[in-house]
Formats: structure tokens, C-alpha cells, sequence
């Protein structure tokens, strides 16, 4: 896994701003940023600049049509963290049984 990915996808979603449009992106399937603007407290410009952090993170897909620009979820990136998460729950669930095992010998 590369840590890269992993390291842009929770730096992106750090911020709760980005987690909601994500939300809405997921509810939605496809929406431009003046819709998604319609749906939180923020301005459609801060939206965009949100929506490009996600972008760069490999959390949102862009394409225009016509004069619109439409954003979409691409979940790769996030697959991605989850298997790392998973991955890193494991290592640790590994280690406490460890300990326990270690523990209920004395």
C-alpha cells in the first residue's frame, strides 16, 4: 500500500468541511460545486477549493460537461486507507492477544 495515498487521504479528511462533501458526493453520485455549496454553510468558491484538495488526494473525480463541472466520489484511494486501517486494527489485535496470552500465564 502506498503510504503516499494513504498519507493525502487522511490529510483531506481531516477537515470536517470535506467529510460533508463527500457525504453529499456519495448521496448524490454527481454534483456540481454550486449545488454542493447549496448544501453547507460555505461559499461555492471554498467548495472548489475543497473539492480540488480532494481531488488531489484521489478522493474525487472532475468532468466538465458543457460549462458545468461535475464531481464524483472515486473510492480507490479510500479502499485503500480502509485495507491500511484494517490492516494496522490486525497488527494490534495481534499484539494485545499476545500480551494476554503472556499475562494469563503467571
Amino acid at each position: 500500500m502506498s503510504s503516499d495515498v494513504v498519507d493525502g487521504v487522511l490529510a483531506a479528511l481531516a477537515d470536517p468541511t470535506r467529510r460533508q462533501l463527500l457525504d453529499l458526493l456519495a448521496a448524490h453520485g454527481q454534483a456540481t460545486a454550486t449545488t454542493l455549496a447549496g448544501g453547507l454553510p460555505v461559499s461555492r468558491q471554498a467548495i472548489v477549493k475543497h473539492l480540488t484538495v480532494l481531488g488531489s488526494a484521489g478522493l474525487v473525480d472532475s468532468v466538465k460537461v458543457g460549462r458545468e463541472v461535475r464531481y464524483a466520489v472515486r473510492p480507490e484511494a479510500l479502499d485503500t486507507t480502509a485495507r491500511w486501517m484494517t490492516s494496522l486494527a490486525a497488527d494490534w489485535d495481534r499484539r494485545l492477544a499476545k500480551i494476554k496470552r503472556i499475562a494469563e500465564q503467571d
